[in-house]
């Protein structure tokens, strides 16, 4: 893994940077020559190593793709864009809150000063002071469009940030290609993007032998007014989740995934993904169309219930939250 690190000035990017070398073995590296008296920042087993031009940094870390690389030194949106098709690369974006990159920040001026320097980098130069609209992104601004994960560093000391990049996770695999769990419930919570349920938007994904079967988001049947222009009732009264369930017209997402399937194309050893916990209705659809393991990542009130039936009935359930970004 490749991990660039940009962000904001006083944000904390060298702090981040020297917790992968101190404690994830990264190796440092950087642009330009290097220089007669070079000592590392932190403890390292592993030299930084220096690279004249961005095209010698980009061959050498794509021969050496399976070790790991760090750097700070890729702070322009067209250094990003030449490493970021690499699926070894991984681009981190840290901020702070303003007065606190002031208070940590070692730059002798004024707090006003500071703020007008840190609007022109974000904002561009010169200062916001022209009537036409700006309709390029500066700089900082199009670093951050581009970066895959986004950090937020308010800690007044090291040994919080460090704590919270080791609970993180920075260094997760899933990150850069989601296995297979991730993959299908990254999947599912886009179907849900299709839901305009009054309540709840939930989505679902029917797998067998790790190939999508079928896809499903709850809403109205088909050729029924949809739920967000008043085709059911019930969502749109507003009352609370457990009321009036009887007189909802609304499908759920893993009912419309099964029913896209059909029993015979869900077949055995099917894996049922959704964003949502199943609510007992549903399971027993699940059990009685073969459904042999269901994951979910979000956990709903029926719980038990629906953990009960599938033990029951011998379907493995299990939850799986992916990596936060």
């Amino acid at each position: 893994m490749f991990i660039s690190i940009v962000g904001t000035r006083a944000s904390g990017k060298t702090s981040v940077e020297d917790l992968l070398i101190s404690e994830h073995e990264y190796q440092p590296v950087r642009l330009g020559v290097k220089p007669e008296s070079s000592p590392n920042g932190v403890s390292s087993r592993l030299p930084t190593l220096y690279f004249e031009t961005p095209a010698a940094l980009l061959e050498y870390v794509t021969q050496h793709w399976l070790e790991s690389f760090v750097t700070c030194d890729l702070d322009t949106p067209e250094l990003v864009e030449l490493f970021n098709k690499r699926p070894f690369f991984l681009l981190v974006f840290i901020d702070a809150p303003l007065l606190t990159r002031y208070r940590r920040s070692h730059f002798n001026t004024s707090l006003e000063s500071f703020v007008e320097e840190d609007d022109a980098l974000h904002y561009g130069t010169p200062a916001l002071s022209t009537s036409k609209p700006k309709h390029q992104y500066a700089p900082l601004q199009r670093l951050s469009r581009f970066a895959n994960i986004h950090l937020i560093n308010p800690f007044d000391t090291l040994s919080e940030l460090h704590a919270y990049l080791r609970e993180f996770n920075l260094t997760n695999p899933d990150r850069l290609r989601p296995q297979w769990d991730t993959y299908f419930m990254t999947l599912a919570s886009l179907a849900s993007h299709r839901s305009n349920c009054m309540k709840r938007r939930v989505g679902a994904i029917l797998v067998r032998d790790k190939r999508i079967v079928a896809t499903g988001y709850n809403g109205t049947p088909r050729n029924v007014r949809n739920c967000n222009e008043g085709g059911c009732k019930r969502c749109n009264s507003g009352g609370p989740s457990g009321e009036g369930l009887d007189e909802c017209l609304c499908l759920h997402a893993e009912e419309n995934a099964l029913l896209e399937a059909g029993r015979e194309r869900v077949g055995l050893g099917s894996v049922l993904y959704c964003n949502t916990c199943p609510c007992l209705g549903c399971a027993i659809k699940i059990v009685q169309t073969g459904v042999k393991e269901v994951v979910y990542n979000l956990t709903y009130k029926v719980d038990d219930r629906t953990e009960a039936l599938f033990k029951e009935a011998g379907v493995i359930i299990r939850q799986h939250s992916p990596p936060e970004y």
